[in-house]
């Protein structure tokens, strides 16, 4: 199993030296890695420093430990499987790796990567089985490299699946010193027989709304336009319509939905998810409409959280462009059939999710897939 991550940059190319001496002067000296401005030591240091937070996302078929060039997972688990298959996604989390750097908190940051690519995959009813990380920074610093991963495997534990493999790539020059960036990929796996999607959605069914815990990880570049260029608010600054400062809210880890879609298609009967991310409700939700059906969702069935409207207000952006950027308060959606819906909600709400019946399935009437109605709860 491959370090999570290992010290690694990506090497330069070496130049061509003239054969004509007088055209190039030899230096004094030889160069080295180092004074190229990538530390071998501290990759070293940070690998040590996560150690302990990697060993704490596992599950029983990973194989091996640290140290290898990749990850093992024993796939004779599959073997309960009829035809087992296997699911990918990978993803970031966008610029708000920039409120992580400005805030000088890294160790939740990871949360954000992790719900992104799991809740990606139990969208088709995929058990999530591993992930793998890649951390690109513009200088090592040991403890925020093991801060960063400290996240991750948190979001793996949360997940239910083990974090299995990583790199983090030191690129001195391309980044500022403390500038980063992080991405990740994981693989689940769903009984052929099993998968969700458009295919199993009939007229009748219900639309189910899960609360998001707040921004998520879409959305950043227009909210630090917004509540940073233009309104010029700084991150401590005390909001009271938040209960916090503004840093904290933006920082709010994405809530990771993976067990509890899990749990919903045990309990009962599931005919697909949505995951709200890029785009915003209508558009993600959208992808798993049928040609021939729409789902009307119906907005006074919830109250975004306050921060969605101070973004709209300080930034005098229309409800569509907020509609279309930001979640809005949703983070995952599921449509069940109506007679699922009891069952469904019980179960969530035993888990600690706030969910209600947003909308419901009818015949297409409509070019969209997807009709947005009324006004939100005040």
């Amino acid at each position: 199993m491959s370090a999570v991550p290992t010290p690694c940059a990506v090497p330069e190319r070496t130049p061509v030296i003239p054969d004509t001496k007088d055209l190039y002067v030899m230096p004094e000296s030889g160069s080295t890695y180092a004074a190229a401005g990538v530390d071998i030591e501290a990759g070293d240091r940070a690998v040590e420093l996560m150690k302990e937070w990697v060993k704490k996302a596992s599950r029983p078929e990973v194989v091996g430990g640290l140290g290898g060039f990749a990850g093992l997972f024993d796939a004779s688990a599959l073997a309960r499987y009829q035809r087992p298959l296997l699911a990918s996604a990978t993803d970031g989390v966008g610029t708000k790796v920039d409120i992580a750097r400005r805030m000088g908190v890294y160790d939740t940051i990871g949360r954000d990567l992790v719900g992104m690519v799991v809740d990606d995959l139990v969208v088709c009813g995929a058990e999530p089985l591993f992930m793998t990380d890649y951390i690109c920074v513009g200088k090592v610093y040991p403890e925020r490299v093991a801060a960063i991963v400290k996240g991750i495997a948190e979001g793996c534990t949360l997940a239910g699946c083990a974090l299995v493999g990583g790199e983090t790539a030191e690129h001195p020059g391309l980044l500022g010193a403390d500038d980063f960036d992080v991405a990740g990929a994981g693989t689940g796996v769903v009984e052929a027989d099993r998968v969700l999607g458009a295919d199993r959605i009939r007229t009748g069914d219900a639309v189910i709304a899960m609360a998001s815990s707040g921004l998520h990880s879409n959305g950043y570049s227009l909210v630090r336009h917004v509540l940073f260029d233009r309104a010029g608010w700084a991150l401590d600054r005390e909001v009271p319509e938040l209960g916090r400062t503004l840093g904290e809210e933006l920082l709010e880890p994405t809530r990771i939905y993976s067990l509890d879609c899990l749990a919903l298609t045990r309990t009962t009967e599931v005919h697909a998810f949505s995951h709200i991310t890029g785009g915003g409700l209508a558009n993600n939700l959208a992808r798993v409409i049928p040609e021939g059906l729409r789902a009307v969702v119906d907005r006074s069935t919830w109250t975004p959280g306050a921060i969605f409207e101070l973004v709209g207000q300080a930034g005098s952006v229309e409800r569509l462009e907020l509609e279309k950027t930001l979640n809005m308060g949703v983070g995952m959606m599921a449509i069940v059939p109506a007679d699922s819906v009891d069952v469904a909600l019980t179960t969530l709400a035993d888990r600690g999710v706030d969910a209600w019946v947003s909308g419901e399935v009818t015949e297409r009437t409509a070019p969209e897939a997807v009709t947005l109605t009324g006004d939100h709860a005040s």
